[in-house]
């Protein structure tokens, strides 16, 4: 039971030494922890460089150096992830009625227009990044495939995580 509860008064003093010992660090700092982003962001790249080496016509431009590249790849990962996170869902909101037309199939359409906006955000901000050579089968065949590879890396990780944990 606590002081207050059983009636007892104290002293600002104590009330604050109280108050300090149950924060875990100085007073309003909040840690925020970027371990989930950054393994998102890693594989989300990889998803990505991997679909550069399969589907062509889908490629990463810029960077000198392979450290180079890899910083490319995670900034475009980056980019493609607040794509996903602001436009895609009012994409898929307005598309409603095709989703029920073409029982779900417009959402691989969906996926490469996401694609292909991080293509073109890449291209005319940065002038490196992303580069789709046509959106029609270009960015569809890398938008399957970018599903499909990064439905096997959520399991991969699943599996990874959940062995961890046992």
């Amino acid at each position: 039971m606590s002081a207050s509860s059983q009636g007892w008064k104290t002293s600002a003093r104590q009330q604050e030494s109280l108050l300090i010992s149950r924060t875990t660090g100085p007073p309003h700092v909040k840690i925020i922890n970027m371990g989930p982003f950054l393994i998102r962001t890693a594989f989300t790249g990889l998803a990505l460089w991997l679909v550069t080496l399969i589907v062509p016509g889908i490629d990463i431009v810029g960077g000198a150096n392979t450290l180079q590249r890899i910083g490319i790849v995670l900034v475009v990962a980056v980019i493609f992830g607040l794509v996903n996170a602001v436009i895609k869902p009012i994409v898929q909101i307005l598309a409603i009625p095709l989703y029920i037309l073409t029982l779900g199939l417009v959402h691989i359409v969906i996926n490469a227009l996401m694609l292909w906006i991080t293509s073109w955000i890449t291209d005319h901000v940065t002038h490196w990044g992303l580069f789709i050579d046509k959106f029609w089968w270009t960015a569809i065949w890398g938008a399957i495939v970018l599903s499909l590879v990064g439905w096997a890396l959520g399991i991969l990780i699943r599996d990874t995580v959940g062995s961890a944990r046992h």
